[in-house]
């Protein structure tokens, strides 16, 4: 365990997580989430079936534990049609296959809390997210009162989109959700100049696009959106539940 008291800080390097962190990220997990994760989605996690995932280690342990992950950031990959978020996208409506890398999970550690090593991991994700071409952006959900990870993802510079009313039904009560997207690859908020010309372009020379997305405020830094119809309640053993 990290003394925080020690002047000598850990060397923490990042890797893709695999089938040796099976124990160490259901305990991590356990620790630190509200609900409960069913053992499928951790064998699909350490097995990248369909998960996309990265560990934090401690290589300056001296022990047999410096390789044992410290923090971890789990995604996966969401064709953008099938997201709460895809009307935010409607103004690149000649492009069909755009995707979203959706962040499942997100943790560190007591012991190694406040090293900049949650902002490495999002870092990672981000980066992958940029290197995949017709991918749009990074986006996750924070349970309403979580304020912590609230300002964490605002110092990231995520951008708060959209609210979403009892998203979340945890032990009997339900929450609300935040809703943040980081933009990568030209990806834009609705808001923006270019985005708003495009998408009156969209509506005016597509077809398919009948439905005009319904924005209520329109400031890029702070954009809160009620959904219109994509109300969903996550319950304790959905493994989409991020808090």
């Amino acid at each position: 365990m990290l003394d925080p008291r020690s002047e000598i800080y850990p060397t923490i390097e990042y890797r893709p997580i695999q089938p040796t962190d099976l124990e160490a990220l259901e305990k991590i997990h356990l620790a630190l989430f509200p609900i409960r994760y069913e053992r499928g989605f951790f064998l699909n996690v350490v097995n990248g079936h369909g998960i996309v995932s990265w560990g934090a280690v401690d290589t300056s342990r001296s022990d047999d534990r410096r390789d044992q992950i410290i923090g971890f950031v789990t995604t996966r990959m969401i064709a953008a049609k099938d997201s709460e978020i895809e009307d935010l996208f409607r103004y690149n409506s000649s492009r069909k296959d755009l995707t979203l890398v959706y962040i499942l999970t997100l943790g560190v550690v007591d012991s190694y809390r406040n090293l900049g090593i949650a902002s490495s991991l999002v870092r990672e994700v981000v980066k992958y997210a940029a290197s995949i071409p017709n991918c749009r952006g990074v986006y996750l959900h924070v349970i309403s009162y979580n304020q912590p990870a609230i300002s964490f993802y605002k110092k990231m510079l995520f951008k708060l989109v959209r609210r979403l009313p009892m998203f979340y039904y945890i032990r009997g009560q339900h929450y609300d959700s935040y809703l943040f997207v980081y933009y990568v690859n030209g990806g834009r908020s609705p808001c923006s100049p270019l985005a708003f010309v495009k998408m009156l372009v969209a509506k005016f020379w597509t077809k398919e696009d009948h439905c005009n997305p319904r924005w209520t405020r329109c400031q890029e830094s702070n954009t809160l959106l009620a959904p219109q119809s994509n109300k969903r309640i996550i319950r304790g053993d959905n493994t989409r539940c991020h808090v």
